[in-house]
């Protein structure tokens, strides 16, 4: 028979850094969830997203057990990464910060297509192209 779900906890946690401090330990400890075991089980499976912030989805049942899955980055961070940049611009209209090829946009698209909502990768890659452009990065072929 299937576990009963109690509802869902979604939470940016730094890859591989995951404590019982907040926000980590009072979002778990409400829902009566084992708060070092989800932190072991955690930096366990992100040590190779170091660096970056990762979206989770922790699913906790009515017996207080918990499955959790880890998402990709978001896509600034990716773009921000890819570029070599700690920010974007402040006016991306006049002010160009940074550039990227087509194919590291391609990468990005390639790591991060299971969380969009499109399947087709030219359709991706003008999502992230866009988002690229709203913070002041060219794109260059």
């Amino acid at each position: 028979m299937a576990k009963k779900i109690m509802g869902y906890i979604k939470l940016q946690i730094e890859a591989g850094k995951a404590t019982p401090a907040p926000p980590v330990g009072p979002a778990l400890g409400q829902r009566g969830v084992n708060i070092m075991e989800f932190t072991k089980n955690f930096n366990e499976k992100t040590k190779d997203k170091m660096g970056f912030k990762v979206p989770v989805v922790i699913t906790v049942y009515t017996d207080k057990s918990f499955t959790f899955i880890v998402k990709q980055p978001p896509a600034t961070a990716l773009i921000l990464h890819a570029a070599g940049l700690k920010g974007g611009s402040s006016n991306p209209l006049k002010n160009k910060v940074g550039k990227l090829t087509r194919a590291q946009v391609m990468e990005i698209v390639n790591r991060k297509i299971e969380d969009m909502n499109t399947d087709d990768k030219e359709a991706a890659a003008n999502t992230i192209a866009g988002s690229a452009r709203s913070m002041g990065i060219e794109i260059v072929d």
